[in-house]
């Protein structure tokens, strides 16, 4: 039993440094003994997502399949079920471990269903409820392993930092994700600033964004900016270990939008990324902030 617990945590923790570049150099700061939860909860994300995106040669109704039987399996094991499963003994074992509230995994669950057949968004309000689930959640699964000192008082800041993070990956990734059929850029704020989902096809074939998806693009960083604010008071809450970890993925996730914004804006051009002597650099100042320095936040 042991050893298979210890490969299903292996198996995340090699998940998680094989697709999660940036989360997983921050969570190298973290005391030894929490990293492998931390791997868990991202391999149970990962999972979850490769089977809505990582098979989309596969009909919707066998991914739908498939996603509900994994569930079910996650379920089971909830319930003291032996799972014949390379992922979730790891997982269920950080929730028995942490206390981790269940709602959390139930929503997340619900917003990967949405992915399988939701391409579209009318207006932000659509976009958080999908987010509550793929975003929110997640930092709110976080806190236990992260041991704030105030639970209560750090949640909003943990749920802002998730929706930050989920909307600088929709703002960099808007070519990847028209690709797969999805605008995740609500439908009002494309109207807004006069751009459709042919225009954003088009500037995706062409390389190169035209002013008006500058301009909305500008828009949707103004708006990851504001995030990012409201979840920086939740990292001096935390214990000087997960501290140096979350200051950590805030700098190198809000990184990605000063490499937009460096960009003109222009997110078909090439893929934003942190420069790697960026992100080590990032991380070392980090390591080096003294625990309680609040986190400069915004532009």
């Amino acid at each position: 039993m042991e050893d298979e617990l210890t490969l299903a945590y292996d198996r995340c923790r090699r998940l998680h440094q094989r697709h999660g570049r940036t989360y997983y150099l921050a969570t190298r700061l973290l005391p030894a003994w929490k990293r492998r939860h931390v791997h868990a909860l991202y391999g149970f994300t990962r999972y979850a997502d490769d089977i809505v995106d990582g098979m989309e040669e596969l009909p919707e109704a066998e991914r739908e399949r498939r996603l509900r039987s994994w569930a079910e399996r996650f379920r089971a094991g909830l319930h003291g079920e032996r799972v014949d499963d390379p992922l979730l003994p790891a997982v269920l074992h950080t929730i028995a471990v942490f206390g981790i509230r269940l709602g959390d995994f139930e929503v997340f669950l619900d917003s990967m269903a949405m992915d399988l057949t939701v391409t579209r968004y009318a207006a932000y309000s659509d976009l958080l409820s999908y987010m509550e689930g793929s975003a929110a959640a997640i930092g709110t699964m976080m806190l236990p392993i992260l041991q704030p000192d105030d639970p209560v008082a750090a949640r909003a800041p943990a749920r802002q930092l998730g929706l930050a993070f989920q909307l600088t990956n929709f703002i960099r990734d808007v070519a990847e994700d028209l690709a797969r059929g999805r605008v995740y850029l609500p439908q009002s704020d494309l109207a807004r600033f006069g751009v459709t989902d042919e225009d954003l096809a088009e500037a995706a074939g062409a390389g190169k964004a035209s002013p008006a998806i500058r301009a909305l693009i500008e828009f949707e960083v103004g708006r990851a900016w504001s995030h990012y604010s409201l979840a920086a008071p939740g990292i001096p809450m935390l214990p000087p270990g997960s501290q140096t970890c979350v200051r950590t993925a805030f700098h190198l996730y809000s990184g990605i939008l000063r490499e937009v914004e460096a960009a003109g804006y222009d997110v078909f051009a090439g893929r934003a990324a942190v420069p790697r002597w960026q992100r080590l650099g990032m991380a070392a100042r980090c390591v080096f902030t003294r625990p309680g320095t609040p986190v400069p936040a915004g532009r």
